[in-house]
């Protein structure tokens, strides 16, 4: 059975967490809000635990999560470089909605599916997940939803559509504000692809238009942004 745990009462917090760290630890699937949609976390480092979590949301390997972070010292361990533009845009605009898509360390033991020696990093804008990824380190996640169904904003549409598929589910209330009734856009990261800066001629590509406008990343890395 799904254990829920209420972020707004203090005591059910610290036990949450607790649970949460745990159901990590063992290899199973917790639910955690975040400053966009409630995601579906799974430890990063165990392939057991990414299939699960792509299992449980229906998805294919060719959709493989993101990993969470819990601040910058992270994505320097987990990422082959990071080029001078990232590092502008991850002082700008983190932690929140902003996804960067880097060339992932070659020694690292992990499995995230068909990512193609990629990784897209992300530190989330939500106190509660950086508690927990303080304590577990990188978390493979997704939104907290059956692949084509709409995203969890709550703790209850994340329940009713993942049910016992997850062991902990730490309420966070609703999420995304006024967003709940406006654009879907504003619902999820911005994710910016910097795969291709170590080229000649490249530039970082806007892959998904997000809660950070164009313009505000134009804004931090000027020509460095493709056109």
């Amino acid at each position: 059975m799904t254990a829920v745990y209420d972020c707004s009462v203090e005591s059910e917090l610290l036990e949450g967490l607790r649970a949460a760290r745990g159901a990590i630890g063992r290899g199973e699937l917790v639910v955690i809000p975040t400053d966009t949609v409630y995601g579906l976390a799974a430890d990063a480092f165990r392939p057991a635990a990414v299939e699960r979590l792509l299992a449980a949301k229906e998805a294919s390997r060719e959709a493989p999560p993101t990993v969470l972070i819990p601040g910058i010292p992270t994505l320097n361990a987990l990422a082959e470089s990071v080029p001078a533009p990232v590092e502008a845009l991850v002082a700008e605009f983190w932690p929140g909605a902003l996804t960067v898509v880097v060339e992932a360390r070659e020694s690292l033991a992990w499995d995230l599916g068909e990512s193609r020696g990629t990784v897209a990093l992300r530190m989330p804008d939500n106190r509660h997940a950086r508690h927990l990824l303080a304590d577990t380190g990188p978390l493979a996640v997704t939104s907290a939803n059956i692949n084509g169904m709409p995203a969890a904003t709550t703790a209850q549409e994340a329940l009713a559509m993942l049910g016992d598929r997850v062991a902990v589910i730490l309420d966070g209330g609703a999420l995304g504000g006024e967003s709940l009734t406006g654009d879907a856009a504003e619902r999820v990261s911005t994710i910016v692809d910097a795969t291709s800066l170590h080229l000649p001629e490249g530039k970082l590509r806007i892959l998904r238009q997000g809660a950070i406008p164009e313009a505000e990343i134009l804004r931090v890395v000027g020509a460095d942004l493709a056109a």
